[in-house]
């Protein structure tokens, strides 16, 4: 008893994985249809049917005999390395699709089973004038029976069965080639270049006969029953993919010399009046259908248990039952009562071609996956990919992509249903399984590639690119200690890199690195991860350990840009009730301005960024060289969808005596696209003596959700971090320093995007006025556009002590 145990979990050889593939593709589709193919695309046509066919099939067996020698490869076998590969999401979908393309099978070759009874059916008729016998007579009991045969026995009983068909299958081909042609056949060349008149399309021709090419996958499903997958999957894959090419190709010159394309395209059991013993035929038949049915039989609930063992079916409780096995070997019982319990349901159908039609889009669906697979391990590089049978990516690539071209050239409204099933099982499976790895583990290792390979050909790109050539990009890089305190920093990292520029947000933690300062460095990052994924930003997250802040600093500014091009925005926040951040960032400001960095320094509230309804701009006329970052900076947030209701305004100070002249330079700036800003929203303010900057700014943007405000180095240098204090009647406030102009847009081309505007707008007016019979407006009657700035007075506030005034900034 006990070394019969042994012998049982020991598991199958290379040969049941042959046996189960050659016997499934010598099946059916060869005793029925294949004298079809050659009468009606000729022996040239058929050929090529094959080899096309068999560029899909090798390309994935060797994919496959790659893939299964690169990891251990369970029960489950197409699914097992397909969910392992894509993630349990997408292979589950796939999976499940595979599932009933397997268990159909068993019903498609039960049907065709049927047809080797046709001659005994055809006898009585002819003989005692029977009616029509209904084949489902046969097919019926033959799957109880193979169902009975597969619950009670197994695996084991089920390989000793596939041995005699075999034999039996290679014996009926051995009768067949040693037959005779017809005696009204011409030899030749001209056989073989016959086919009937008016025949079907190539690619009909092609979607009928695919099915026999598909069977070379059968084995793996054995995969959980082998004693060694590694060696007996591509081993029996390979060899009964090359064997079945040779006999169908045989195949097609032997029916092509020996009967008429007509006789070959009218008569089903053809190759009966062509072999030496023509009963042989009918019996090979029943062998190769049975085999065949046996070998899907096989397989279908292996990879139906794998799908409930994975949890992917959406009951737990039927998971449960279908994941049970019975015995030492882990037979799966319950997964084969449901198999058959489908097969059932289609040979009562009766239909072979609706069947057929739909198991080779699920095949292709699996074949293309598999070849994508092998292609995406390849591009990917990755050092732990190491099979023993190595093939190449262009040859999986091929693969992959006459898959799903064939799919559509076969039958374009299948594979669109198909690909509608598997996506609606995705989503399925995505709800039910929240938890598991979905499509950003698909590409992943070829995103890794396509990224690295990017960042370099940006960073040429960029040295080689001349400067003024280039539009103006935010790359920030943010460093904080309050990550989970305060997430003003991180809002606006989000908003600014939403879209049109990118973020990389550096946590500080202060400290030497060892063991338990990188554990929390690992820690923050996870929390930081998740933060980002549920606040849906495009952030990418980063940890850094340092003693020294000045020189956490100097790290982050060198930092690349995960653009592959060099960060140009430095970001600090700080909390305006307790400050006590400011002086190390004001001590690092001249570092990072050294660097060529834009700087961006958050100020944050309680009130936080309030309802993102309105930005408020202020410029002065001793940092007016910020204007362009700061408008571009508000626009960019104004791009989120945070901000979809917001809008922007420009608030400029100037002493009574320059508003006329500063009015003039602002419409400038405004009409050739430099100030790119409407009219309506700036407004000038006349700046009295003793009227002080801070509190003009505190009192007309106290209902703002954003104040921008400009700085230059020189403020810095003589106020440091008073500067950056006062301001606490008014939400958040970000202090923005540029180190260069920011050509927003090119001034020809914008002044004829004006010209062109302000004639189509006079060509509205035009229409309207003529539509509603108004007469043109007179001069007088034309709005002035300098009408369209708002001129205010600011009051006459007191201010005993404020910083912003000294140091020439007033």
């Amino acid at each position: 008893m006990t070394a019969r145990l042994i012998k049982q979990k020991a598991g199958f050889g290379t040969a049941p994985v042959f046996l189960t593939a050659i016997s499934t593709i010598l099946g059916a589709v060869m005793f029925l249809r294949f004298g079809y193919v050659v009468g009606n695309v000729g022996f040239a046509g058929a050929v090529a049917i094959v080899l096309i066919g068999h560029v899909v099939t090798i390309s994935t067996a060797m994919s496959l005999a790659e893939i299964a020698t690169n990891q251990k490869v369970e029960g489950g076998g197409e699914y097992f390395i397909i969910s392992r590969s894509f993630g349990l999401e997408i292979g589950g979908a796939i999976g499940i699709a595979l599932f009933f393309s397997q268990a159909i099978s068993v019903a498609f070759y039960v049907i065709a089973f049927g047809e080797a009874f046709s001659p005994v059916f055809d006898f009585f008729t002819d003989q005692y004038g029977w009616a029509a016998i209904d084949k489902r007579l046969v097919t019926l009991p033959a799957t109880l029976l193979l169902a009975l045969l597969i619950i009670r026995k197994g695996a084991d009983v089920g390989m000793k069965v596939l041995y005699v068909v075999v034999g039996t299958l290679f014996l009926s081909l051995l009768m067949f080639f040693l037959g005779r042609p017809d005696s009204g056949i011409a030899g030749g060349f001209d056989a073989l270049m016959n086919r009937i008149d008016n025949p079907d399309s190539f690619f009909l021709v092609f979607a009928i006969c695919f099915p026999a090419f598909t069977g070379m996958t059968a084995g793996v499903g054995l995969s959980g029953d082998l004693k060694n997958p590694k060696k007996a999957i591509p081993i029996g894959t390979l060899a009964a993919t090359l064997t079945g090419m040779v006999v169908y190709i045989a195949l097609a010159y032997k029916l092509a010399i020996s009967a008429t394309p007509e006789a070959l395209d009218a008569d089903q059991m053809i190759m009966s009046k062509i072999a030496l013993w023509g009963p042989i035929i009918p019996i090979g038949l029943a062998a190769a259908t049975i085999s065949s049915a046996l070998g899907s039989a096989l397989v279908a609930p292996r990879t139906l248990q794998a799908l409930a063992q994975d949890r992917i079916l959406p009951s737990t409780p039927m998971n449960q039952f279908l994941s049970k096995g019975k015995g030492d070997t882990n037979e799966p019982v319950n997964a084969s009562l449901l198999v058959f319990a489908i097969a059932i349901v289609f040979v009562a159908m009766g239909n072979v071609n609706f069947v057929a039609q739909i198991i080779s889009m699920f095949f292709m669906v699996t074949y293309g996956s598999l070849c994508t697979i092998s292609f995406l391990e390849h591009f990917a590089a990755d050092p732990s990919y190491r099979p023993a049978f190595r093939s190449r990516w262009y040859i999986s690539l091929l693969g992959a992509l006459m898959c799903f071209w064939l799919m559509f050239q076969m039958s374009a409204p299948y594979a669109i249903l198909s690909l509608v099933v598997m996506a609606a099982l995705y989503l399925t499976i995505a709800r039910f399984n929240p938890d598991r790895g979905g499509l950003a583990r698909l590409f992943k290792g070829a995103i890794f590639q396509i990224s690295r390979q990017m960042q370099v050909f940006l960073q040429k790109s960029s040295r080689l690119a001349v400067a003024e050539e280039e539009g103006w990009r935010p790359a920030v890089v943010c460093m904080s200690t309050s990550s989970f305190n305060r997430l003003d920093a991180l809002n606006l990292m989000r908003w600014i890199s939403h879209r049109f520029g990118f973020g990389t947000y550096i946590h500080f933690i202060k400290g030497y690195l060892s063991r338990s300062t990188l554990e929390e460095s690992r820690q923050v990052h996870t929390r930081l991860v998740r933060l980002a994924d549920v606040s849906g930003s495009n952030i990418y997250m980063d940890t850094l350990i340092n003693p020294s802040y000045t020189q956490a600093v100097s790290l982050v500014a060198q930092l690349p840009g995960i653009s592959g091009k060099e960060n140009n925005l430095i970001l600090f926040d700080f909390d305006k009730d307790a400050p006590d951040q400011l002086d190390a960032i004001v001590a690092n400001y001249q570092l990072v301005a050294s660097a060529d960095f834009d700087v961006c320094i958050l100020g944050s509230s309680e009130r936080g960024f309030g309802y993102c309804q309105e930005i408020h701009i202020w410029v002065t006329p001793t940092d007016f060289e910020n204007a362009g970052l700061m408008i571009l900076l508000g626009y960019i947030i104004l791009g989120h969808p945070n901000w979809k209701n917001g809008q922007m305004k420009l608030f400029a100070i100037f002493p009574e005596d320059e508003i006329n002249e500063q009015k003039e330079k602002m419409l400038s700036l405004i009409r050739s696209g430099r100030l790119p800003i409407s009219a309506k929203n700036v407004e000038l303010i006349i700046r009295k003596p003793g009227a002080k900057r801070r509190s003009i700014i505190q009192e007309r943007s106290k209902d703002a959700d954003l104040t921008i405000i400009g700085f230059v180095g020189q403020q810095i240098r003589h106020e440091k971090a008073d500067f950056f204090k006062g301001y606490d009647s008014i939400h958040n406030v970000l202090f923005v320093n540029s180190t260069q102009e920011i050509e927003l847009y090119d001034e020809e081309e914008d002044q004829e995007a004006s010209l062109a505007e302000a004639a189509a707008e006079e060509r509205k007016k035009e229409k309207h006025r003529k539509k509603h019979g108004e007469q043109p407006a007179e001069p007088d009657d034309i709005e002035d556009p300098e009408e369209t700035i708002k001129v205010t007075e600011a009051d006459n506030q007191e201010e005993p002590d404020d910083p912003g005034s000294s140091g020439g900034t007033a």
